[in-house]
């Protein structure tokens, strides 16, 4: 029953008032008075006992009447009229308060449950009437079931306000409650005016860390703000109270946010918006509106923003990075079939033949395919690296001297060492390529713009330092290398290309657009980071940041290794068996070709099931195994494990397009076992062949 709905806390229920303070001061009154007149009367003894006995009686009079008093007048809170709507109800009924206490009550009720004065409190009908004053406040009715006299009763609670509660036995469903005539003249006196819209925002709100608005109008973007907690208030382009909302929100975005709106879109979930004042700042927008009036919501999700767009752009470089390192692999088996093959033709056209001009311009372009995979194999991370412990002042100022005949004549080439610089584990050669790279792009930059320096700095900087200069998670100290330019700097359209393989700026045949993304692979091989900052017309810099290396606590110093240098064989016969596995045919069968030519009995495999089979065939009697890593089915490494108990202590050689430290992992607690990078020609291969068996002899 919707009338039912909304009541307030009208007091109808009489109550016995007796006030025991009151009637004693009659009585000790009326006492006073009639000793303070015995002495006048010259009263004896019998008198005044008398006396006594009249003001005991004159007291009970008195309290008499309060009692009589009392149980005639109604509460102070009462409303008349309580008891005749309880009354008008065929059914029995009640009304409570919020606390339990029955405040009228009609026959039906009272011989129902008794003359209680609360509702039940304690058992399942206590909790299913908690439920069910829970439910009307919130909806306008509720069910309960009470139990009283061995009998289930149903009950129908219906709310007359905040703190008073109509309970009806075994009375209709909610929705059909009707009211006889006389009831709902009555419940006339129990209604009261809809409650004011808030005029306030409550307290969460307005403590709240976000910002959070309450606007008066019929569109929020429209509408002015009454109050704003001191968050909103802090936003750039705050006008105050009174002020229109939308003037916070960037028009475009607040243009577009008020279409979703309106065609209802949103299904509760925020608008994200650009501040007017300051558009970087992105956030995102909650409305809800009550009673005619917008609670709005203004969460800072800038930074939420930024780290999302940095996530998707690694997930986005870490996708191209495997793609590169698949097509490197790949090409690197084609680039050994050639190399090979070249060999073959070199041998049958030597110097001063037609064709050894032709065979030798194919060699140089297959030589540059090769860097252009290793570029690749740079971007995946998949190179193979070998770290050493390198002074990161003594490489910059070693590799100077190289950088300065890089550079052209008309650009100058600055370099600042900073103080204290720190060590770095790391490829020499991988940081080597990384810093060409980018003074190499630094001098273009400048010299497409009439610039005329390039810049190099080194520093130590601590963690803070790092974070200022684009390196967010920075932990601890970092080894800095700095490579600027005074060129036009790179513009916010291409900002996040930059780094993407076969991306550049530049015209057509003056650049691969591997050259930065080389040095991304190399930087996050080695476990560093690289940021950027520039503006349009003021040049850019690249920053590069590399864990500094700390050597464990009382440990010696660890000098700098010393690359070993394997003595040529001249030599490149030889005799042995060797089982050769390779999924590659044009890499397989050329190679193996080429060694039989040098003596070797080979064996070959195509994938790692026929190669165990093989061994197993010829447990005992292999010297050598030479096996690709990537195969389709059984893996190189697994092939190893397998084939172990038939090879006994003979050497494996692993060759593949991949880094050594893709698979190094899976082959711990195995000996003699060395690798060799694609692509190869067949003079390396021969040396390491021979070589490896010279060491297993």
């Amino acid at each position: 029953m919707a009338e039912l709905q909304h009541r307030t806390d009208a007091r109808d229920t009489g109550k016995r008032r007796f006030d025991p303070l009151t009637a004693a001061a009659v009585v000790f009154f009326i006492m006073a008075v009639m000793f303070a007149g015995a002495p006048a009367l010259n009263a004896g003894p019998a008198t005044l006992a008398g006396l006594l006995l009249l003001i005991g009686l004159a007291g009970v009079a008195c309290l008499g009447l309060f009692v009589l008093r009392s149980s005639t007048e109604p509460h102070a809170d009462h409303e008349p009229g309580a008891d005749t709507l309880i009354d008008a109800l065929s059914e029995p009924a009640a009304i409570a308060a919020a606390d339990g206490r029955i405040q009228a009550a009609n026959a039906g009720w009272r011989e129902i449950l008794g003359a209680a004065t609360r509702l039940p409190k304690t058992g399942a009908s206590a909790s299913s009437l908690f439920s069910a004053l829970t439910t009307a406040r919130r909806d306008g009715f509720g069910q309960a079931s009470i139990r009283a006299q061995g009998a289930e009763h149903q009950a129908t609670v219906a709310a007359l306000g905040e703190r008073r509660y109509l309970v009806r036995l075994s009375g209709p469903p909610a929705d059909q409650l009707a009211l006889p005539r006389a009831a709902a003249e009555v419940l006339s006196a129990f209604t009261s005016a809809k409650p004011p819209p808030p005029k306030v925002l409550d307290a969460f709100a307005a403590a709240s860390p976000f910002g959070a608005a309450l606007l008066e109008g019929e569109d929020p973007f429209e509408s002015k703000i009454l109050e704003a907690n001191p968050t909103l208030a802090a936003m750039p382009g705050f006008g105050g109270p009174g002020s229109m909302f939308g003037e916070l929100i960037e028009p475009a975005s607040r243009a577009d946010a008020k279409t979703k709106l309106d065609e209802g879109t949103t299904n509760g979930a925020a608008l994200e918006v650009r501040l007017a004042r300051d558009p970087t700042k992105i956030a995102h927008l909650y409305l809800s509106k009550s009673d005619g009036r917008w609670v709005a919501y203004l969460v800072d999700v800038s930074e939420q923003k930024q780290i999302e767009l940095q996530l998707a752009q690694s997930q986005k470089m870490q996708a191209i990075g495997q793609l590169a390192g698949g097509v490197a692999h790949d090409f690197n088996n084609l680039l050994t079939a050639i190399f090979m093959q070249l060999d073959v033709l070199a041998s049958r056209h030597p110097v001063g033949d037609p064709s050894y001009e032709g065979l030798n311009e194919i060699r140089q372009t297959s030589t540059r395919a090769a860097d252009l995979v290793r570029k690749l194999l740079a971007f995946s991370r998949k190179q193979t690296v070998q770290r050493e412990i390198l002074d990161l002042g003594e490489l910059i100022s070693e590799f100077e001297v190289l950088l300065r005949r890089v550079l052209h004549e008309d650009v100058t080439l600055e370099t600042e060492y900073g103080r204290n610089l720190p060590h770095v584990r790391a490829d020499r050669g991988q940081l080597e390529t990384a810093v060409m790279n980018l003074a190499v792009n630094a001098r273009d930059a400048a010299r497409s713009f009439g610039g005329s320096r390039v810049k190099i700095r080194t520093a130590r900087v601590s963690e803070a330092e790092a974070h200022a200069l684009g390196y967010p998670t920075a932990v601890g100290e970092q080894a800095l290398i700095e490579v600027s330019d005074d060129g036009p700097g790179i513009a916010p359209e291409v900002m996040d290309k930059i780094f993407d393989p076969f991306f550049t700026t530049k015209p057509v045949g003056e650049g691969t657009g591997l050259g930065l993304a080389t040095v991304y692979g190399i930087v996050k091989q080695s476990d560093g980071w690289i940021a950027v900052a520039s503006k349009p017309g003021d040049g850019a810099a690249f920053r590069i940041f590399l864990p500094v290396h700390v050597p464990a606590i009382g440990a010696a110093p660890v000098p700098a290794p010393v690359k070993p240098v394997r003595p040529q064989a001249r030599d490149l016969s030889g005799a042995g068996r060797i089982l050769f596995v390779e999924d590659e045919d044009a890499v397989r069968g050329v190679a193996a070709k080429l060694l039989r030519a040098r003596g070797y009995e080979v064996i070959e495999a195509a994938s790692g099931e026929e190669a165990l089979e093989l061994a197993e065939e010829h447990a005992g009697s292999i010297d050598l195994m030479i096996s690709d890593v990537v195969m389709p089915g059984m893996q190189g490494p697994d092939l190893l494990k397998a084939a172990r108990v038939y090879l006994g202590g003979a050497p494996v050689m692993f060759i593949s397009g991949y880094a050594e430290a893709e698979f190094s992992n899976l082959l711990e607690g195995e000996a003699n076992i060395s690798f060799l990078p694609k692509p190869i020609d067949i003079k390396t291969l021969a040396e390491r062949v021979k070589q490896e068996l010279q060491k297993a002899a």
